[in-house]
């Protein structure tokens, strides 16, 4: 077995229970950069009635505001201590630059500070009866156990918005992040150890969702899951939640349109699009995957992407001079690749890229060339499907109506961007979209402090923000009589 337990139940480190191990490539190399247990069933069941348990016990439950916040802060200053060691977990793990890893920390940071904040300024709300005698207020309660499932191409940033909220309103939890992207929640859970979390609290286990996920989510035990992933497990999650009547989030990812008027910026804009579909090789979830830009300057614009694309640095994540890593695996640059042939047999144009590097130095990692098809149409699967590589796909449009049209045209509802210099028009295109984040002039950013999820088949719940926060919380009414009397409803008594 390898050295070091990677499981966490119930506050102590243990192997899984068969001695299966998983062993993790890196992307950029091939090489095998570590091994590491991948838990039973059984060990997810385990976890879940640690969780259930340390919720039960009421400990937690009890401990106070004040105290959780607290243990909320330490964690971010831990954090901040071990970011260099963090965020190169997460480069060697994922293959994205070492410059994005230092930012995804940062981010990470940021989400512990805020929702300590935030719950430390939670107040009860109190209601006028119309009584002196009654005090009527409503309280938040931790919801219970939760279920914090979490995806590859984003492991500790996706899973810190989950385990944030979770502790700071009391809950208990198991983390499973993606067995193909794991180190770095290992290494979280460490320092959430170091940092005072009680045992049963937090527990984590990871390994395969097929194998897991029946464990996790078909589970009595279970009070809320939270899952970030592909759409197709969300159905299944979301089916099977409901069986036990449990409560569910799931943010299943998107199709996002970045629109682009002929008045808009054109420097920004140009720059932008790029950013938007080829960092971290387009394994984002917002990912702007789909321009849909004015005839007029359509084929200038896409001539200049196309120019810039081909100058993008793709090299190795810690290598400081490349601009975007690998694709995460072998295996997912076959699906991107697959896309690619896809797109050509239904009539895009490929424009530039659509291969693996040439440069035999990158031939062992999983690398693959930005990629942009022009004169696509929503008939396309490469426009419909989320094909999660960097893989812009080009649509046009003449008039304001048919760029809303084309924006809202999909199943999907995460995010969308809108560049033009037409203040009035913009405010109207971001009210028309139907996304849960809209950019205007600019993309991709985000806050701690506002909601993030999206419409449509992109999910339903929230992180992030307050609504981030409630998810993980109950609401109860307490109605106190300060003089009780008889109700005389009853006149024979």
């Amino acid at each position: 077995m390898n050295g070091n337990p990677d499981l966490f139940i119930g506050g102590e480190w243990v192997h899984a229970s068969d001695g299966g191990l998983r062993r993790l490539v890196n992307p950029a190399d091939g090489t095998v950069v570590d091994t590491v247990d991948e838990a039973t069933p059984d060990d997810a069941r385990r976890a879940v009635a640690a969780a259930r348990a340390a919720f039960d016990d009421g400990a937690w439950v009890a401990t106070p505001i004040s105290e959780r916040a607290a243990l909320l802060v330490r964690m971010s200053d831990l954090l901040h201590r071990d970011k260099e060691q963090l965020a190169h977990l997460e480069t060697v793990d994922t293959g994205k630059t070492l410059v994005e890893s230092r930012i995804d920390i940062d981010d990470v940071i940021s989400v512990f500070r805020y929702y300590a904040s935030l719950v430390a300024g939670q107040a009860d709300r109190l209601i006028d009866v119309g009584d002196p005698m009654v005090v009527s207020r409503v309280v938040r309660e931790p919801i219970g156990v939760c279920v914090l499932i979490a995806p590859w191409n984003y492991p500790l940033l996706q899973m810190s918005w989950k385990i944030a909220p979770a502790l700071a309103a009391g809950c208990t939890m198991v983390a499973k992040p993606s067995e193909v992207t794991p180190l770095s929640t290992i290494a979280f859970v460490r320092l959430a150890e170091e940092a005072g979390v009680p045992p049963g609290v937090l527990n984590l286990v990871q390994g395969s969702g097929a194998v897991l996920g029946a464990a996790l989510t078909d589970n009595p035990h279970v009070d809320f899951i939270s899952f970030t992933g592909g759409l197709a497990t969300g159905r299944t999650i979301t089916k099977v939640a409901a069986e036990h009547v449990t409560k569910v989030a799931v943010e299943l990812g998107g199709k996002n349109p970045h629109i682009v008027f002929a008045d808009a910026d054109w420097e920004s804009s140009v720059d932008q699009v790029l950013t938007g579909v080829f960092l971290h090789s387009g394994q984002v979830c917002s990912a702007g995957t789909r321009l849909v830009v004015e005839e007029s300057i359509a084929d200038d614009f896409v001539a200049e992407l196309a120019r810039r694309a081909e100058l993008i640095r793709v090299g190795p994540g810690l290598d400081p001079v490349s601009e975007t890593g690998p694709l995460v695996s072998q295996q997912h640059r076959s699906k991107v690749e697959a896309y690619v042939e896809l797109g050509i047999s239904e009539g895009a144009k490929l424009v530039t890229g659509g291969v693996r590097p040439s440069d035999p130095a990158l031939a062992d990692g999983s690398f693959f060339l930005p990629t942009i098809f022009d004169h696509c149409d929503r008939s396309m699967r490469i426009v419909q499907e989320e094909t999660f590589g960097p893989i812009l796909t080009v649509e046009r449009f003449t008039t304001e109506a048919e760029a809303i049209r084309l924006g809202n045209d999909t199943e999907y509802g995460l995010a969308a961007g809108v560049r033009t210099a037409d203040a009035a028009r913009g405010e109207r295109m971001v009210r028309a979209l139907r996304h849960g984040t809209v950019w205007l002039n600019d993309f991709g950013y985000y806050t701690a402090a506002a909601e993030w999820g999206g419409f449509k088949k992109s999910g339903n719940g929230r992180e992030l923000g307050p609504t981030g926060l409630a998810e993980y919380q109950e609401i109860k009414h307490i109605w106190h009589n300060l003089a009780p009397k008889p109700a005389e409803w009853f006149k024979g008594v």
